[in-house]
């Protein structure tokens, strides 16, 4: 008798699994079944369906070669029967049966499996406040939402827009409504900047800055209450500061695993994370049913800790590996370390790991290092600048997480990747300062910014300088420390609109004449030396620090973060 495997989703995780176990075993019968009529689609290009750049949803659900991923297409290419519009509502798993329910019908039946996967998926998270729902709400779950939401923008009932997150998600959204259509999009955010826990602020308040310029109003802090309706329709957001108008809400406020399916049946769910407990074979407690993608709880490889993370690469993963072990395989899936990449307008952003302030938080003896040179060799055109952080545990300096803000190239999803797929290893910063990284000038300089920033790090960890915060540079400005003095290495032009606005405190050497002006550096002040990247600032301290200075500090960054952060305004 042929062995029946049922898919339980059809998204990601569901047809990868699916259609790879049908190559290997070519002889299984393979039911793939989803509650949706629109499935296997690219749900990560939404915002740019309604951005305007995918002009039509069916191009989300298409092959590379143009077929339609539909019932018809999996059911004559890959030999996998596929029902849509079918919920699944039991497993029992002693009679090993799915009890189904055809939504067009209302009909229900059951299902019989040898094996089953459960490729469920999350669902978004919903603020639990008064108003939300409301027509006019809506959580970029699924493509029936994007076509409604773009249907509403193209039918001109949109003018102002209220996104509730300020993670990935909200922020693509942000542009979608704001590049193509043109719509007043203001972005309410709980926590104190941008994309929290994925970046930390230096790099935050560049995007913050970003946002404020492509006229994208970012509130942080932000502590929504209501949302306010007239007539059953959204009319404005309420927070404890604040009333926002708008036409529309956004919802970007997370993801939840669909693990009821599974804690019903009796499958383990992890209380914690809320998601179905797998081996890393990716079966569940029930060696007969395996589990993959949004619904599912992983190990984070540099944590230890566990967690579920929604992204549409590691259902595809998850599911080929699940597919392979279903037809005898023995793959295995080890854990993650969180990649990430997005598109912000002209920025790209990246990041793998931890962050600085999530490091803390696990407990980890941490420190950063911020860096910034041009993307590619600096002598070569157009090169834009790129802002990297590296994360390292002080006791055996081992990397722990990296972050990039660079221009709207490939040259931050390079280096995160890059430094992704060695993580899991527990490098070193020695590691990654010697990392032999593909150069020429077109896409690269000799010393990458992954190279040099762990060099900073280093550096910083042999003591070789004393570092201060931006933050606490320009405190001790404003409050007019009279023990510190500013000594600027850039070029006359750049030093003198601070010379003018902070006279006697702020001194200009050039970079190449400090060491013959140490007679002009007072040794009874605390010296905090002034460059764009901190490279020069980090020469000039050393030779500060051979002539007998102590009390010598660099910032962390230099002026080209403060440069593109909008709070010096």
């Amino acid at each position: 008798m042929k062995e029946r495997i049922v898919v339980i989703g059809a998204v990601a995780a569901g047809p990868r699994a699916a259609c790879r176990v049908k190559r290997l075993n070519p002889d299984a019968e393979v039911i793939m079944i989803d509650k949706d009529d629109l499935i296997s689609y690219g749900g990560c290009g939404i915002p740019y369906y309604v951005s305007g750049d995918i002009p039509d949803e069916k191009e989300l659900r298409l092959t590379a070669f143009k077929m339609l991923k539909d019932e018809k297409f999996f059911e004559n290419a890959k030999g996998v029967h596929t029902l849509t519009k079918t919920l699944a509502t039991k497993i029992d798993r002693e009679k090993k049966v799915v009890h189904v329910k055809y939504l067009d019908s209302g009909k229900e039946d059951t299902l019989p499996y040898d094996k089953l996967v459960l490729a469920t998926g999350a669902s978004p998270f919903l603020l639990p406040i008064p108003g939300r729902d409301l027509d006019g709400v809506f959580a970029v779950s699924n493509l029936h939402s994007a076509i409604e939401i773009k249907n509403r923008l193209a039918r001109g009932e949109v003018g102002k827009v209220v996104i509730i997150g300020a993670g990935a998600i909200g922020l693509e959204m942000a542009e979608a409504f704001k590049d193509l259509w043109g719509v007043e999009v203001t972005v309410l955010e709980y926590f104190s900047q941008p994309l929290p826990r994925l970046l930390d602020p230096p790099l935050a308040r560049i995007v913050a800055q970003h946002l404020k310029e492509k006229e994208v109003k970012l509130v942080v802090n932000a502590r929504t209450k209501k949302i306010e309706g007239k007539d059953g329709k959204v009319v404005a957001v309420i927070t404890e500061d604040g009333r926002y108008k708008c036409d529309l809400v956004i919802m970007a406020t997370g993801v939840r695993p669909n693990s009821q399916l599974a804690r019903e049946a009796g499958l383990a769910v992890s209380p914690l994370t809320g998601g179905i407990i797998v081996n890393e074979r990716l079966q569940t407690s029930d060696p007969d049913i395996y589990a993959g993608g949004d619904c599912v709880e992983i190990t984070h490889l540099i944590s230890g800790k566990k967690m579920v993370l929604s992204s549409g690469a590691l259902a595809n993963r998850h599911g080929r590996i699940i597919g392979t072990n279903l037809a005898g395989g023995t793959e295995t899936f080890r854990g993650a370390v969180g990649t990430f990449v997005m598109k912000c307008f002209d920025l790209a952003i990246a990041s793998c790991g931890l962050s600085y302030e999530v490091a803390k938080l696990e407990k980890f003896k941490t420190f950063y290092a911020l860096h910034s040179q041009p993307e590619r060799a600096h002598y070569y055109p157009g090169a834009g600048p790129i802002f990297v952080e590296i994360v390292a545990d002080e006791r055996d300096r081992r990397v722990l997480g990296f972050q990039a803000v660079g221009p709207m190239t490939d040259g931050a999803m390079a280096r995160v990747n890059a430094v992704a797929k060695i993580l899991e290893f527990k490098p070193r910063l020695e590691d990654t300062a010697y990392m032999e990284l593909a150069y020429a000038p077109p896409f690269n300089s000799a010393l990458d910014p992954i190279n040099v920033v762990s060099m900073v790090a280093n550096n910083l960890a042999d003591g070789l300088f004393k570092p201060i915060e931006l933050d606490e540079v320009f405190k001790r400005l404003k409050e007019n420390d009279p023990n510190t003095i500013f000594i600027d290495v850039r070029t006359e032009g750049e030093a003198a609109p601070f010379m003018e606005k902070y006279p006697g405190r702020w001194i200009f050497i050039p970079y190449d004449q400090v060491r013959f002006n140490i007679d002009k550096i007072p040794r009874d002040k605390e010296i905090v030396l002034i460059c764009n990247t901190s490279m020069r600032a980090y020469e000039a301290a050393r030779v500060l620090y051979a002539a007998g200075y102590e009390k010598v500090y660099v910032p962390l960054g230099g002026m080209n973060f403060v440069r593109r952060w909008s709070w010096l305004d």
